[in-house]
């Protein structure tokens, strides 16, 4: 019997501006960000299995730096969504091979969890409520509704106000992506945030925006600005700014000669960083 093999994209995630309003009494933050998508990414495959096991393999330029156990955010989403939607008979064999690197402000966890629910919805024919499947992914983690949909959103609240309606257009933009491969962890750059609120987001207008946690995360990750000044100093860069926490940072550019330039001069000059060029979804 032929075993059918399915495949999804954990698109990378690009915060083109992200604002921090409040510290919420629940440890969260008020933010408010506009989300987009790289067309590249993470790729996850898998297939069913009838043993009732969930099983990960993970492979990739960073694979070693990620647990395939149940602490595994592709594993937490697969056992959420049988758990919820499914029966206890449906099982997987999930590969995950890791291309974005780990703790980098582009949502490669979230992405990734969001990208095995979409995989195993379609591996196991569900069809869950909308409500449903966004109480999953909040449950996961802030990002994991929007990464779930993986189109240009205004995000607010912990992540959980989507609006793919009223933003600014943003599709087929060419973009680079530049990590100094030192991880910055989340939770620490936004404790550190300066608790001032320096006034909302219009998404209508991205680039008059700002990214509130980069004072945070240049204070923790000093590399952070060496990426923002090299991305300044040696491209022709229309917008540069660092995505998310840290420590990816990111450049627009309005010909995709233009960014191809960049990249190669970027890798000339600091090739022990990583890149990723592609387009905005």
């Amino acid at each position: 019997m032929s075993v059918t093999t399915l495949r999804e994209t954990a698109w990378a995630k690009v915060n083109l501006a992200l604002h921090v309003r409040a510290r919420r009494a629940d440890g969260y933050h008020e933010i408010e960000s506009l989300f987009a998508f790289l067309d590249d990414g993470d790729v996850l495959t898998a297939e069913e299995t009838t043993d009732g096991c969930m099983r990960l393999t993970i492979d990739g330029r960073f694979a070693r730096e990620l647990a395939d156990g149940d602490d595994n955010l592709v594993l937490k989403a697969a056992h959420l969504l049988r758990e919820r939607c499914g029966s206890p008979s449906m099982a997987a064999n999930v590969q995950l091979t890791k291309r974005l690197p780990v703790a980098s402000g582009i949502g490669g966890g979230s992405a990734d969890a969001a990208a095995a629910l979409r995989l195993l919805i379609r591996l196991w024919g569900l069809s869950p409520s909308d409500e449903t499947l966004r109480d999953i992914a909040l449950s996961l983690g802030s990002d994991v509704p929007a990464c779930l949909l993986s189109q240009t959103q205004f995000v607010a609240g912990r992540g959980e106000r989507l609006d793919a309606d009223s933003v600014q257009e943003v599709a087929g933009t060419p973009v680079l992506l530049v990590n100094p491969l030192q991880a910055c962890p989340t939770g620490p750059v936004f404790r550190a945030w300066d608790q001032i609120d320096c006034g909302p987001l219009n998404p209508l207008d991205f680039r008059s925006g700002r990214n509130d946690l980069t004072t945070a995360a240049i204070a923790s990750l000093p590399a952070i600005a060496d990426v923002l000044d090299a991305l300044a100093s040696g491209t022709d860069a229309t917008l540069i700014r660092m995505s998310g926490s840290g420590a990816t940072c990111f450049a627009l550019f309005d010909s995709v000669q233009t960014r191809d330039a960049g990249q190669h001069w970027i890798v000339e000059h600091y090739p022990q960083w990583w890149s990723m060029k592609g387009l905005l979804r």
